[in-house]
């Protein structure tokens, strides 16, 4: 182990090399060291940038070796999921038909009831509120108690975020560098935004690994909701929002970075309004998928391409286009000339009568002649490699008293070139994402085995001891970015109040003595200089 280490140490001291590669003529790249004043020079981010040869340039160097050393092994958990169960559900036409679960955030932990939302990356709550929705179990049919709300000051292992801090996106705007980070998020949907500030917190979880389920804090950034408008004031995510998208403030991205799972996470919905959720998944061997696409070169959302779209055996010309995958957006959006040509398509080959109903937003609706739900066309959207992605639930049923008596396409025009695949769509399905091989997997499932024959872990453990997480400074990187853009439908500091000494690990042991060979080296031109 020790030669491995001194081979490593002499590998990295070999910065300024030219490499040539021979494969007929002789080419050549200079390698330019991350943070050698070339690259300064040219770069936005100056404000942390180390002095050469300094104590936080060697800090910096070792810090970011130990996050590669941590990507490298093997994370402890197979699974992590909310502390009171990996179980989501949909509450209905109250609730925006989104899927939601609950979650314990603080000490002492504090449950609540957020929305899951693949196409934004904050986890925000309602928080010392200004504007909130109603929070009281009798303005909602479907609640049995009452809502939370979140205060900071309360919690001993809260703090702010300062205006200094890496994810600070709106910190150039601060009158000063140590007053708390705001922040505020617009979503799609018309109007609908939340904002207030971010704090540090802990985020109550379990993980699976391979005896039994244990209890984990990790500390995570979390948006004190203050002042909520739109859709969040008319039912819609009342107790906050869990942003799982790409960026660097999303849960998924904390938990990855500080090595605990795999950069990986599964959502599953189910026809009877359940589901599941778990972090690190990164689906069966025998799962289909499709990559994700980058927006302007950059992966900032779940963005697929869609080669073509299927009714039935009828596979329709110029229906090829872009989408997000987005599970906070309740139904499913088609750029307009694709959306014509599969509703127009669905219409010639269904046998119903078509109608219309007061209040409901689609085009395509029809009556159901019996008290059951008639036989549908299949929808099948085709992406590469011939990869086909079967949707099992493309209509909306509506009942009356005395059953079934029609239903809708629950397809809208996006008024965009690139749609949305909605929650909807993904009904019946394991929905991989996999933001480690950027990729998206499904496959058929019940969302209670998987499909190699061992079951999901659904129950929180009963005692166990805690692992956290490290600290937010710990874990975030130089380029983060406070808040990605929200596309749901509608340096060194304190250590966290949540983090503990531990023994470093064999690899932390191979990068301290890293760190001792680069004072060996440069402290006698050091000493020479000052003599």
């Amino acid at each position: 182990m020790g030669t491995r280490c001194l081979i490593g140490a002499t590998m990295v001291m070999v910065v300024g090399v030219v490499v040539e590669c021979v494969v007929g003529v002789s080419l050549s790249s200079r390698l330019i060291h991350r943070f050698s004043e070339e690259l300064r020079v040219g770069s936005r981010e100056t404000d942390w940038w180390p002095q050469r040869r300094s104590l936080d340039y060697y800090h910096m160097l070792v810090k970011s070796d130990v996050e590669r050393q941590k990507m490298k092994l093997a994370p402890p958990y197979h699974f992590l999921f909310p502390s009171q169960g990996s179980t989501t559900m949909s509450l209905g036409n109250d609730f925006g038909w989104l899927h939601y679960t609950w979650i314990d955030i603080g000490t002492p932990n504090v449950s609540f009831l957020v929305a899951l939302d693949a196409g934004s990356d904050l986890l925000w709550i309602p928080c010392d509120c200004i504007q909130c929705a109603p929070l009281s179990a009798s303005n909602y049919n479907t609640l049995d108690r009452d809502l939370n709300e979140y205060r900071p000051s309360t919690s001993t292992t809260s703090k702010h975020l300062s205006c200094s801090h890496q994810l600070c996106q709106l910190g150039p705007n601060c009158q000063s560098p140590k007053q708390p980070c705001p922040y505020k998020v617009n979503y799609y949907s018309a109007d609908t935004s939340s904002s207030g500030f971010l704090v540090e917190d802990t985020l109550h979880l379990a993980g699976n690994d391979d005896k039994s389920n244990t209890s984990v804090q990790a500390s995570v950034i979390i948006g004190c909701g203050r002042k909520q408008s739109g859709g969040y004031l008319d039912g819609v995510a009342p107790d906050g929002l869990m942003g799982l998208g790409l960026g660097e403030i999303s849960v998924p991205s904390f938990l990855a970075r500080g090595g605990l799972v795999r950069n990986s996470f599964s959502l599953c919905f189910d026809n009877d309004d359940s589901g599941r959720i778990f972090f690190g998944d990164q689906g069966p061997a025998a799962q289909h998928s499709t990559p994700f696409l980058p927006s302007d070169g950059k992966y900032i959302t779940y963005i697929v391409g869609v080669k073509a779209c299927c009714v039935g055996s009828s596979c329709l010309d110029k229906t090829s286009f872009e989408a997000l995958v987005d599970s906070g957006t309740s139904f499913t959006f088609l750029p307009k000339e694709a959306y014509e040509r599969v509703a127009e398509e669905f219409d010639r080959q269904v046998n119903a009568t078509r109608t219309s109903y007061e209040g409901y937003p689609w085009k395509y609706c029809y009556k159901s002649s019996s008290q059951v739900m008639p036989k549908t066309p299949s929808l099948v959207l085709k992406f590469a490699v011939n990869n086909s992605f079967v949707v099992h639930d493309p209509v909306f049923i509506i009942y009356g008293n005395q059953g079934v008596v029609g239903f809708c396409l629950a397809i809208e025009p996006s008024g965009e070139s690139s749609g949305t695949i909605g929650q909807n769509f993904m009904t019946g399905y394991r929905i991989v994402f996999d933001r480690e091989n950027l990729k998206l997997g499904w496959s058929r499932s019940n969302c209670q085995d998987l499909s190699d024959g061992t079951r999901l872990p659904l129950s929180p453990p009963k005692s166990s001891p805690q692992n956290p997480l490290p600290t937010t400074e710990q874990q975030s990187a130089p380029s983060g970015n406070a808040v990605a853009p929200a596309v749901a439908g509608r340096t060194p500091s304190k250590p966290s109040s949540a983090s503990t000494q531990q023994l470093p690990s064999p690899s932390e042991l191979c990068l301290v003595m890293l760190l001792l060979l680069y004072f060996c080296i440069h402290l006698p031109h050091v000493s020479d200089s000052l003599s």
